[in-house]
């Protein structure tokens, strides 16, 4: 069955949910709850068997099967060192992914959590630790079919899909134009002050909501934006509050992920860098998404001009920051 490109998910119904998850060769009970999600669609949904588990339909055309297949064996070799991510189960027929009327599927155990005191200093070691595991299988693999975080893919391919569109007011499109040109010259004069960067297998989207907390530690979930990219992307979404604060949280983090890994501290300076393209990747995110229903009623917010000028400003404000060095 076609897939609705601009509405991709307009036909999947509780119904057609239970059904794709029955034909994975997993049977359900009727249970199912909607879980929050945008890029994709995730469900919770109770066996016969007992007990639950976590659809994820992946939203199509985003990723090529061969990208899906990396993010699930990288979780798999990580689970399989003992490392809390969540990967998904091996389904009857022997596959992780199962396909069903257009669409692709994964099922994971349900893991619950709640999430990490950042402000303990004993947790952000914690969690470093795992993080420099998660980087010493990461150096040991390539992805082949999933993107490189850099400057073209998350800064230049974003900026200019927002400036093709027709959700940028037009006259804010020069400042727009202008500020995210220099921040992307700041993004780009980070990187040349770091030098030479390794370039690994990342979580690639390890911020506070993706890192659940147990009595027994962290665990990682969500790598559906797993990518190669510089170590510190895995750790800078974890810091928060003024600089001499992050820096701080750095340290911790550091300390605790030396143990496992190494970490070049010349990437600390591309941490305002890497913010910069989190923040015109977002913008362009939402612009392509915005002919998906559940985005105007999720980000009212996003086509109004107030949003716009404050982006436009934020950028600005990249620009100083990327040129403050860090210390930690």
């Amino acid at each position: 069955m076609e897939v609705d490109t601009l509405h991709p998910f307009a036909t999947l119904g509780p119904e057609r949910v239970l059904d794709a998850i029955d034909a994975a060769g997993l049977r359900t009970d009727g249970r199912l709850l909607a879980l929050g999600s945008y890029e994709n669609r995730v469900y919770q949904a109770g066996l016969d068997a007992g007990g639950y588990v976590v659809a994820k339909f992946y939203r199509p055309g985003r990723w090529s099967e061969e990208a899906i297949l990396e993010e699930h064996a990288f979780t798999r070799a990580l689970a399989a060192a003992e490392i809390p991510a969540v990967p998904p189960i091996v389904l009857p027929d022997g596959s992780t992914l199962a396909h069903c009327e257009g669409f692709r599927l994964a099922v994971f155990e349900r893991r619950g959590g709640r999430g990490p005191e950042l402000d303990d200093p004993a947790v952000l070691a914690w969690i470093g630790r795992f993080i420099g595991r998660i980087h010493a299988a990461g150096q040991s693999m390539t992805f082949r079919h999933r993107l490189t975080l850099d400057v073209h893919t998350w800064g230049e391919q974003a900026s200019a899909f927002v400036l093709d569109s027709a959700h940028l007011p037009p006259d804010l499109r020069e400042a727009y134009a202008l500020a995210v040109a220099s921040a992307l010259d700041g993004v780009r004069r980070s990187y040349d002050r770091a030098g030479s960067v390794r370039l690994i297998a990342l979580h690639g989207d390890c911020h506070p909501g993706n890192v659940l907390w147990t009595d027994a530690g962290p665990h990682f979930v969500d790598f559906d934006d797993a990518c190669t990219g510089p170590a510190v992307q895995d750790l800078w979404m974890l810091l928060s509050g003024e600089r001499a604060e992050m820096s701080r949280q750095l340290g911790v983090l550091v300390d605790a992920y030396e143990d496992f890994a190494e970490f070049n501290p010349r990437e600390a300076g591309l941490i305002e860098a890497l913010r910069s393209l989190r923040m015109i990747h977002y913008a362009g995110w939402l612009a392509r998404r915005w002919d998906d229903p559940a985005f105007p009623a999720a980000f009212p917010w996003f086509n109004t001009r107030g949003w716009w000028e404050e982006h436009v400003g934020n950028l600005r404000d990249q620009v100083a920051r990327m040129a403050e060095p860090w210390h930690f």
